[in-house]
């Protein structure tokens, strides 16, 4: 049945642009200038204002998700990444459940990719009708039917056009991964705003220190505000974003390498790393678009059926009285248990902190079962490359890989969690997801800055 549902959508996977395999081998520099022109497309996306809209400046229900997923209220970007994560995760899982059968070769494993592609933008227009309708972008009445489609069919072509960006990255002309390196770029400018912008009446942190010390007369009350004052950012909250920084770059290097030698040559000895971030980022991405998607649906539910108790189950919205921008967050409801608390000490945190713990674990473990990272996958593979486990034999490799893989990957998960959670309770200057994703995308980038210096061997060839 799921062989013959792929086979059903394949005509309209090739309604679907793609980007060929390169067909010589990419050298570094010119990775770096085609990473660096897909990031230019994809900041100049997320400052494009869509045309037609009646306003922007209205509350916004996702405001603490958008950095998360790629997105920019009232452009281009308005839906960031959400519906193209949200479609490989129904995917994946998916095949994982065996409803939707990949077999293992070159050409239904593109099949597959088409498939996912293709209810992307399914997703999308589903996405942006929803958005249209319920008022994101102006009353629709008032705007009429014209610009209603058109503004769709501008979020549609971006969200197209991003897929395509990330799928060159990806494809080899690029460094990394397409989405990771938008998401980095946004977190990393959205931090360092946050922390040292000099722009709104002395919200920020670049020159509170200096004027506190310089205008106030008592300069260790001073000093006191510039560490510890509430409502507003203060230096704490940035001495607790670089400590996060630190932790994390810290625990990136746990790992357990396990010893394997070549079935072929005698002597030839190597070891195969298993690390404690088995699945990287992906539980935080995946749980953001998991809740983004949750707060989609009960934002539109209650904004047409406020009052109906199964809407207000689900989640109950209010509006920001003060502060800008101004944004709608959950204040009963599902929604309002699935988001970050105000205070620790409280049912909600509770909720709160299980929900991630749980939800991080749980999407790490069933990702290496779906994503092709599994123990049986990873055998399969050292097996092709003719590769043992020393002192175990073949049979019992599978065996031994998942005495360490699904650990990794289920703590692994639960750590991240934990981190993210940490970072948020330490008031840094952004989310604990948004602090965590930036750290380990960078990392990424770094491993493989070094893996390419190491095969060319050194800095200068690397780069002329």
């Amino acid at each position: 049945m799921g062989s013959k549902f792929l086979e059903v959508i394949k005509p309209f996977c090739a309604l679907i642009p793609e980007i060929q395999i390169p067909e010589r081998k990419i050298q570094f520099r010119e990775k770096v200038l085609w990473t660096a022109i897909t990031l230019v497309f994809f900041l100049e996306f997320s400052q494009i204002p869509l045309y037609g809209i009646k306003r922007s400046d209205s509350v916004d229900p996702f405001y603490r998700m958008r950095v998360i997923l790629g997105s920019n209220r009232g452009t281009l970007m308005d839906l960031g990444f959400s519906p193209i994560v949200t479609s490989q995760l129904i995917m994946e899982l998916l095949a994982g459940a065996k409803i939707i059968e990949v077999g293992d070769t070159a050409k239904d494993r593109a099949l597959f990719i088409g498939a996912q592609k293709l209810f992307a933008m399914i997703i999308t227009i589903g996405q942006a009708i929803v958005y249209v309708m319920t008022g994101m972008y102006g009353n629709p009445s008032e705007m009429g039917a014209g610009i209603c489609l058109l503004i769709i069919i501008q979020l549609f072509e971006a969200s197209l056009f991003v897929l395509l960006l990330d799928e060159l990255i990806q494809k080899g002309y690029g460094l990394g991964s397409g989405f990771s390196l938008f998401i980095a770029t946004q977190l990393c400018e959205s931090i360092i705003w946050n922390a040292f912008s000099p722009t709104t009446n002395m919200r920020e942190l670049s020159s509170l220190f200096f004027h506190l010390l310089a205008t106030r007369p008592d300069k260790l009350d001073a000093l006191s505000e510039a560490f510890f004052r509430q409502n507003l950012p203060n230096l704490m909250n940035l001495i607790a974003t670089v400590f996060v920084f630190a932790v994390v770059i810290y625990v990136q290097g746990f790992r357990v390498d396990l010893p394997i030698k070549s079935a072929r040559y005698r002597g030839q000895y190597n070891t195969y790393p298993i690390m404690l971030f088995y699945t990287s980022n992906i539980p935080i991405i995946l749980q953001s678009a998991l809740v983004s998607n949750l707060y989609v649906i009960s934002y539109m539910l209650s904004t047409r059926f406020s009052g109906n108790f199964l809407v207000d189950l689900l989640g109950m919205w209010s509006n920001t009285t003060s502060g800008s921008p101004s944004f709608t967050y959950p204040v009963g409801g599902l929604c309002y248990y699935l988001s970050p608390p105000e205070s620790f000490c409280s049912v909600q945190a509770l909720i709160y902190i299980f929900f991630m713990l749980g939800s991080c674990a749980f999407l790490s473990k069933t990702w290496i079962e779906v994503s092709g990272s599994s123990a049986e996958y990873v055998a399969k593979q050292l097996k092709e490359q003719q590769m043992v486990m020393r002192g175990h034999k073949e049979t019992s490799m599978v065996h031994e890989l998942n005495r360490y893989i699904p650990t990794a990957a289920s703590f692994g998960g639960l750590c991240i969690g934990g981190l993210s959670l940490i970072t948020y309770f330490l008031g840094a200057c952004h989310c604990g997801c948004c602090i965590l994703l930036a750290v380990t995308i960078i990392y990424q980038y770094f491993e493989i800055f070094v893996k390419e210096q190491s095969e060319v061997g050194s800095m200068e060839a690397l780069l002329f």
